[in-house]
């Protein structure tokens, strides 16, 4: 039907090309189904591509960059020693690996230490040992003089520098010999690596936490007994890891053992007199 010059069109549902207007200059409209009751619309026929980005002036500063993507930020060159990223891989390892670690330095003889560390040598254990043990042979050293004072009724005050001088002794220890001994093996080409270096060191002290609770024990010959056996254990390990290193300085190989193995002993020794050496005033 026809009114007023309009077309009245039916209800059937209406899709595919509605022709605009004949002649060669007109294109055809194509309109795509599209589902109004889902939003945001799924990719279907019809959507524009791509992803949504948000605009130029977004604030992105929390945003982390992916896995294995290179951040232009980080300090690259010497500065990286100033970066904590720098230290990041010589503390990757978790509980297990930290308690074979333990494991084989009570364990001298078998001499694979270094073998098993090659490859990751970490700064973690060595680092809460020597922490471990700065406090155990400061607190049991205090409470060996403290039963000593007391059962000979004497008056006993706290030394607060058991802890100081402990902790000079055990970080200045681990820090500065391996330090030394890396330059003096760099110095006979046989070059082993710092870190390396301190990560044995810091292993080796471990013996010496259960040698200071040992030590409780008030009999003066079974403490020496305990002193020298920890300070025996601790330098084999330490020698008998260094061997292959050693060996390839020359003829001063011997001295250079010697003096590793006099050094962890020494130690033992002095643990033994400042700590466990009990004297009662009158």
């Amino acid at each position: 039907m026809m009114s007023g010059g309009y077309t009245s069109l039916g209800s059937e549902k209406i899709s595919g090309s509605v022709p605009v207007a004949s002649g060669p200059d007109h294109v055809a409209v194509k309109f795509a189904e599209s589902n109004l009751q889902t939003f945001p619309p799924s990719e279907a026929q019809g959507k524009i591509s791509g992803v949504f980005r948000p605009p130029a002036d977004a604030d992105d500063s929390f945003s982390k960059p992916a896995r294995g993507s290179s951040d232009d930020s980080q300090p690259t060159g010497w500065t990286q020693t100033f970066s904590v990223a720098a230290y990041k891989s010589y503390f990757d390892v978790d509980t297990s690996d930290v308690l074979e670690r333990i494991k084989d330095s009570l364990l001298p003889f078998k001499g694979s230490f270094t073998e098993k560390t090659a490859d990751n040598p970490d700064l973690y254990g060595p680092f809460w040992i020597c922490t471990t043990l700065i406090f155990v042979a400061a607190a049991i050293g205090t409470f060996v003089t403290y039963v000593a004072h007391k059962l000979q009724k004497k008056d006993w005050d706290y030394d607060i520098n058991l802890v100081t001088w402990s902790a000079g002794l055990f970080y200045g220890y681990v820090t500065i010999v391996p330090l030394g001994l890396y330059l003096l093996l760099k110095y006979f080409s046989a070059p082993s690596g710092l870190v390396q270096l301190w990560c044995l060191y810091g292993y080796s002290l471990f013996v010496f936490i259960p040698a200071s609770c040992l030590s409780v024990v008030p009999v003066e010959i079974f403490r020496w007994v305990v002193a020298g056996i920890a300070g025996f254990m601790s330098a084999t390990f330490l020698a008998l890891n260094l061997r292959t290193h050693i060996k390839s300085a020359g003829e001063s190989w011997f001295l250079i053992a010697a003096g590793i193995f006099l050094l962890q002993l020494a130690l033992a020794v002095i643990l033994k007199l400042y700590f466990f050496t009990i004297t009662v005033g009158n």
